[in-house]
């Protein structure tokens, strides 16, 4: 009796590895319950007037946002230079971007900056994604309260996956997140 007293916890901690081992749907709920990466079958899909955002392209060809729907995932990023957490996201962006960009459409939108500072930025660093400054209102759909802010679009402008925060977009989770709606 003393014996279980004194080993509960590593008991009741055993049991549910053995758990999690045995059962795997187990494991993929938990996961989903304590790390959600969209809920998907909730999604919000962005409509025409939503990707109706004209973009000056700083290293690539402007264009217009609606132009990208209905082809490819979008890899939708607002960022600033004056923003830490932006620019510490950027080497991963770039590493997923020479990785992806034939399988995904790259827009990164320079907010609350100047063209100058973008441009000598992506010199200084060496960075080629796709970048462009917004010359339209943005919708208040995706318009971001923090930065920065990424969404991941299917190709009908449902919402998979957004990120109000700096994150690592080269991690292997992204790759296969990514290939579960590419292949």
């Amino acid at each position: 009796m003393t014996f279980l007293r004194k080993n509960i916890f590593y008991i009741i901690a055993l049991a549910f590895v053995a758990v999690l081992y045995l059962f795997p749907s187990v494991k993929l709920k938990i996961k989903d319950l304590f790390f959600p990466v969209a809920a998907i079958e909730n999604a919000v899909t962005l409509q025409d007037e939503d990707y109706d955002v004209q973009l000056k392209g700083l290293n690539v060809p402007s264009t217009n946002l609606k132009n990208l729907k209905g082809d490819k995932l979008v890899f939708l990023n607002f960022w600033g230079t004056w923003c830490p957490p932006c620019r510490e996201e950027w080497p991963t962006i770039e590493k997923l971007y020479q990785s992806r960009k034939g399988e995904v459409d790259f827009v990164l939108i320079a907010m609350q900056d100047k063209e100058e500072d973008v441009l000598n930025f992506m010199k200084d660093k060496g960075y080629t994604a796709p970048v462009y400054i917004a010359q339209s209102p943005v919708s208040k759909n995706i318009l971001p309260k923090a930065f920065p802010t990424t969404f991941l679009l299917d190709k009908n402008g449902r919402i998979l996956l957004k990120e109000d925060a700096s994150k690592d977009w080269n991690s292997k989770s992204v790759h296969e997140f990514i290939d579960s709606f590419t292949k």
